[in-house]
C-alpha cells in the first residue's frame, strides 16, 4: 500500500500517538526482506562494514524495539536510543509536533526511556551479530548529579550490545546538557567515556549541535582527535528558528525536517574543513532525497541519517534514496560511493 494513501490516518492522530502506532506496527509485522547488497553503496567507516551509507537517525526506536527490523526497509544502519541510565518519564505531553507546511518536526521530548538496564535486555535477544550495525545512543538522566559519570555508565552498560555507541551531548531538551560541548567539559567527558570502554574496542562516535560557532567547531574537532574519536555525527535539531509557515513555528524544542537542512549541511562543511578526512562524518539534518544525500556525502559525509523525513515520505524512503544514490553516481562516473566522499570539501 502506497504510504500516500495511509499517512492521513497517520496526521489524524496526535504527533506522538502516531509515533507509537508506527512503532507497534513494525512491532507486529513480519520483517520485510532486506534489498539485495551492492557492492557500489557499500563501505567500511570506524572498522564496521555498512552495506548502504543511509542510517536510521536515533529518536525514532528509542527503546530498541524494531531497530533490528530497519535493514527491511533498506536502511544500511540503525541507531537507537537515546538511552538513560535510569528511567525517566521525559517532559510532559504534548511535545512532539509536525509542522506540516514546513515539512518539519519539533520535538521537546527529553530523553523518555525506560533505562539502560531494561533496554539491554531487550537488545541482548534481538541483536544479529551479522547483520547490519545497530548503534546505541546514550545520555544522561536530567536529574543527574555527574552527567558525565552517567556517561561513563552508559559506555559500560550499553557497549557489549552495540557495534557503536553515540555520546549525545546535543540535545536541547535537557537543561544544561549542551554546555558539555565546551572544550573543558568535552575533554573531560571524552576522557571518561574513553576510560570506561577500556579494552573493548566498541567505536565511540559523537554528535553534536549544528547551533555551533566557529570557535565551537575548533574545539570540538581538536577535541574528537585528541581522544581518538572513531566518527563525528553532525547534527542534531536546532534551537533556531528559521523563516517557518506552520503555527506550531512558536513551540519550544529541537526543529528538525526540511528547514534544518542548509543549517547541518554548512556545518557539516565547517567540520570537514576543520578535519579533512582524520575523523568520518555522519551527515544528519533535513535530507530527504537522493539529491540531498548525494550533496551531504560529496560534502564529506561517510555516512547519513534521517528520521523525521520519513514522516512526510514514508518508511521505504532509504530503499529510494538508495537507488536514487546509485544512478547519480553513474550519471557523474562514480564506481563506488567512497569516491565522492568530500570532492565538494
Amino acid at each position: 500500500m502506497s504510504y500516500r494513501l495511509i499517512r492521513p490516518l497517520f496526521f489524524a492522530l496526535e504527533a506522538e500517538r502516531a509515533h507509537h502506532l508506527s512503532v507497534a506496527l513494525l512491532r507486529a509485522m513480519p520483517t520485510p526482506s532486506a534489498p539485495d547488497p551492492d557492492p557500489m553503496l557499500a563501505q567500511t567507516v570506524a572498522g564496521l562494514r555498512f552495506p548502504n551509507p543511509v542510517g536510521l537517525a536515533a529518536g525514532y526506536d528509542k527503546e530498541g524495539l524494531v531497530a533490528h527490523k530497519m535493514h527491511g526497509l533498506g536502511f544500511g544502519f540503525a541507531e537507537l536510543g537515546t538511552l538513560t541510565p535510569l528511567p525517566q518519564p521525559g517532559n510532559p505531553q504534548p511535545r512532539l509536533f509536525r509542522l506540516v507546511e514546513d515539512r518539519a518536526v519539533i520535538n521537546r521530548m527529553g530523553f523518555n526511556n525506560g533505562g539502560q538496564a531494561a533496554a539491554a535486555e531487550r537488545i541482548a535477544k534481538r541483536r544479529r551479530p551479522d547483520g547490519p550495525p545497530i548503534g546505541i545512543n546514550i545520555g544522561a538522566n536530567k536529574d543527574a548529579t555527574d552527567r558525565i559519570a552517567d556517561y561513563a555508565t552508559g559506555v559500560t552498560c550499553m557497549a557489549p550490545l552495540a557495534d557503536y555507541l553515540t555520546v549525545n551531548i546535543s540535545s536541547p531538551n535537557t537543561p544544561g546538557l549542551r554546555a558539555l560541548q565546551d572544550r573543558a567539559a568535552l575533554d573531560q567527558l571524552l576522557g571518561a567515556v574513553m576510560a570506561a570502554r577500556g579494552a573493548d574496542r566498541t567505536p565511540i562516535f559523537l554528535k553534536v549541535a549544528p547551533d555551533l560557532e566557529p570557535a565551537d567547531v575548533e574545539d570540538i574537532a581538536a577535541a574528537c582527535l585528541d581522544h581518538g574519536v572513531d566518527a563525528l555525527i553532525v547534527s542534531n535539531t536546532t534551537i533556531s528558528r528559521p523563516p517557518l509557515r506552520s503555527a506550531l513555528a512558536g513551540e519550544s524544542g529541537g526543529l528538525s525536517g526540511a528547514p534544518l537542512h542548509d543549517l547541518a549541511l554548512a556545518r557539516l562543511r565547517d567540520f570537514r574543513r576543520a578535519l579533512g578526512d582524520r575523523v568520518p562524518l555522519i551527515g544528519v539534518g533535513g535530507i530527504a532525497s537522493a539529491e540531498q544525500a548525494y550533496a551531504r556525502l560529496r560534502a564529506g559525509a561517510c555516512l547519513i541519517q534521517l528520521y523525521s523525513a520519513l514522516v512526510y515520505e514514508g518508511p521505504f524512503l532509504p530503499r529510494r534514496i538508495n537507488e536514487g544514490l546509485k544512478a547519480l553516481m553513474r550519471r557523474d562516473g562514480f564506481a563506488h560511493v567512497g569516491d565522492l566522499v568530500g570532492i565538494d570539501a
